[in-house]
């Protein structure tokens, strides 16, 4: 039996552990056995470690990882995806579906592609692909200080946002917006009543909103945005992410009754892998050139124990390389 070296999950109160594991075999035609290169850890694979998310089928033991980069049999590079919560991607070797891998120059910048793919596709699809932006409309990024939340300012502006607005409580990293495409900061505070005249002020005409926090932060923001609104009869389409303030909200019914609000997600099961996998060459292209900004800290699988649960800096994605 082959065996390879590997994060491994075993279980999901724990770090996983740098040991050997079999080496995955490629079922059927559209599958092939690839070097892996570089893996970002992205707050997706810290929850997917865990068993939380809401497609872990809760097996164990696991390898950790939900896309990658890496070298094919021939020598070519590739950014590839995988929707496997079991045999993931922080492995020396990694079984790749054809279907949702898209080649590299052979000069790219393997790290920073890794760091970068999973945290702006977020954005990147829904502003493609579950709501189209028009050029000139408005984008409102809540939750615009993680590095997820940065990367959809740049997107944002990169597609054609004609204003974008982006909220967050880290001060400093709300600053640093100005220089990355944002047109106005909003500080989310412990201030209730000035957060909510803020968020009128600034976001109350958007079009589209970037939902990273769900939660109390988002009820709060869709209540101001919305009574701020002149023409409530004008769509403010509501995009959710992600859920790091929470993974529920209340919503009342009034919400819905008085003003045209359409609220809907992006992730897995609410777009097409096919979709998905359509985005990847235009993303990566604007990721290469460096058009979105991201640091790869790269950093030896074998130390996966060690730095899982540290924090990445601002700006920067921690990446795993075999």
């Amino acid at each position: 039996m082959a065996t390879m070296n590997a994060a491994v999950v075993t279980s999901f109160g724990e770090p996983p552990r740098y040991q050997r594991f079999e080496v995955p075999q490629p079922a059927g035609d559209q599958e092939i056995l690839v070097d892996v290169l570089a893996v970002g850890l992205h707050p997706r694979v810290r929850t997917g470690a865990a068993g939380a998310h809401y497609t872990s089928t809760g097996t164990l033991p696991m390898i950790p990882g939900v896309d990658g980069v890496g070298r094919l049999p021939d020598g070519r590079l590739i950014y590839f995806a995988t929707d496997d919560d079991v045999i993931g991607t922080m492995a020396d070797k990694a079984v790749v579906d054809v279907r949702r891998a898209v080649e590299l120059p052979g000069d790219a910048d393997v790290a920073k592609i890794a760091a970068a793919m999973n945290p702006a596709m977020s954005s990147w699809v829904a502003l493609r692909r579950r709501v189209p932006l028009e050029p000139g409309q408005s984008v409102f990024v809540l939750g615009a200080t993680g590095n997820a939340g940065t990367m959809a300012v740049q997107v944002a502006r990169r597609l054609g946002a004609g204003r974008v607005i982006g909220a967050g409580r880290d001060r400093k990293r709300l600053a640093a917006l100005t220089f990355l495409g944002a047109d106005e900061v909003v500080p989310l505070t412990a201030d209730r009543d000035a957060t909510d005249l803020a968020l009128g002020t600034a976001a109350g005409e958007a079009d589209i909103v970037i939902d990273y926090l769900w939660g109390k932060p988002a009820q709060q923001a869709m209540m101001a945005l919305l009574t701020a609104r002149a023409d409530r009869s004008r769509a403010l389409n509501w995009i959710q992410v992600g859920a790091i303030a929470g993974p529920t909200m209340e919503l009342p019914s009034v919400v819905l009754r008085s003003a045209n609000l359409r609220l809907q997600g992006t992730g897995q099961g609410a777009v097409s892998a096919a979709a998905y996998l359509a985005e990847l060459p235009s993303l990566i292209e604007e990721i290469d050139a460096g058009t979105i900004e991201v640091k790869p800290n790269t950093v030896p699988l074998a130390d996966v124990t060690a730095i899982w649960n540290r924090p990445d800096a601002p700006g920067e994605r921690t990446v795993l390389v075999p």
